[in-house]
């Protein structure tokens, strides 16, 4: 057993309290103190805004003039709703898309984000469309295409991802994230052959947004829409499993952070850490109040920068507690899924587990994990910002 320090935001109020914590199969806890120092009780916590999810993505079609309209944008008075429905109404859902903000530095955008899955759609001959869509975290870069169920292997995506850089102007990125399990074979084979490394990864939050908001604003105005059907391609959510021996940590605690705390830790990351991955919280739209308080994980171990870096290539997406089991579900990948930690079960420990879950469900979904050296550290060795993303309804 171990005791550790626990603030758990819900319900309007901050808990501090000791938390006995035990350990899954006989290992020892994971994580311990905050990332930083924690604000006191007395603080009125947990006062959020709800972000918005409209997404920010540009569907632009190629034949349309996103620069033109920005530079008359400011000159133009304030459209009525009515107005700006036609204005969507106007959206081509036949039409593909290939966009490249001018403004983007074209050579610095070195990952991309794909996904080439089945749509609710009919062609001419009764059969799905297939669809191609690539961009960047920064959604700078944009492209779809569709494709008839004839044409789905390795050699058509290479192609057509060779084609996106060629048209668009930009290299090959280094990277690729995708996150359908199922595809993995004919992603991976194209990326290989043009010297792009595939990564399995549901950190494609850009990418999960945009097909969002183009199932709205495409694919349910398409002419051939086939109203509730179901995803071809399902995400997986496998039974967790046992953590493996070189990711274990010393001790864990639930913890919360500020959100302009969350953000300086995010803008940091590349200055002052080795390890992590953050979020850009612009884009997808967070509107949260600075003092608003993000609930997190936080693993004290004594070889902290190599747990740092054994998490670093995992691709974590999301920290969730399982009550009924009394243990936290790491997930990674596409299609994995860890008993991170486990704590003894009772009362108190379930009402903090589960004050810590509507603490994250209060945030939009935003979370953190972060690893520190020990429990008086002031920063992090390892810092990930992560986000509970819905699957996509496509």
């Amino acid at each position: 057993m171990t005791t550790a320090t626990a603030v758990v935001a819900g319900h309007g109020l901050a808990l501090r309290r000791s938390l006995l914590l035990s350990s899954p199969q006989g290992k020892p806890s994971c994580a311990s103190f905050s990332a930083r120092a924690l604000q006191p009780a007395a603080r009125s916590l947990l006062t959020v805004a709800t972000p918005s999810r409209t997404s920010r993505c540009r569907s632009v079609s190629s034949e349309s003039s996103t620069a033109a309209a920005a530079e008359t944008a400011d000159e133009e008075e304030p459209k009525s709703l009515e107005e700006n429905e036609e204005a969507e109404e106007e959206v081509d859902p036949l039409a593909e898309v290939c966009y490249l903000d001018p403004e983007a530095d074209a050579e610095g955008i070195r990952e991309w984000e794909l996904d080439f899955c089945s749509r609710p759609i009919l062609d001419a001959r009764g059969k799905k469309v297939w669809e191609l869509v690539v961009c960047d975290p920064t959604l700078s870069l944009q492209f779809t295409r569709f494709f008839p169920n004839t044409s789905i292997n390795s050699v058509t995506l290479r192609d057509s991802l060779a084609s996106v850089a060629t048209t668009l102007g930009v290299p090959l990125p280094d990277r690729a994230r995708f996150f359908r399990s199922q595809m993995q074979t004919i992603i991976s084979r194209a990326c290989n052959e043009l010297g792009v490394k595939a990564v399995p990864s549901r950190r494609c939050v850009s990418l999960l947004l945009w097909l969002e908001e183009r199932y709205e604003t495409v694919y349910s105005r398409h002419p051939g829409f086939q109203a509730g059907t179901k995803p071809l391609l399902t995400l997986d959510n496998p039974f967790a499993t046992s953590l493996p021996e070189n990711l274990f940590g010393d001790k864990w605690a639930f913890v919360q952070l500020p959100f302009s705390a969350v953000r300086e830790e995010v803008e940091s990351l590349e200055r002052r850490y080795a390890f992590g991955a953050g979020l850009d919280l612009d884009l997808l739209g967070f509107e949260l109040d600075e003092d608003t308080l993000v609930p997190g994980v936080a693993v004290e171990s004594s070889r902290a920068k190599p747990l740092a870096a054994w998490m670093n290539g995992l691709e974590i997406c999301a920290v969730e507690v399982d009550t009924g089991r009394a243990n936290l579900i790491l997930s990674a990948g596409v299609s994995t899924r860890y008993v991170y930690a486990g704590y003894q079960k009772s009362g108190a420990t379930t009402q903090e587990a589960e004050a810590w879950e509507a603490a994250k469900k209060a945030c939009g979904g935003l979370h953190f994990l972060a690893i520190q050296e020990n429990l008086n550290s002031d920063g992090c060795v390892g810092f990930w910002l992560l986000l509970d993303l819905p699957p996509p309804p496509v």
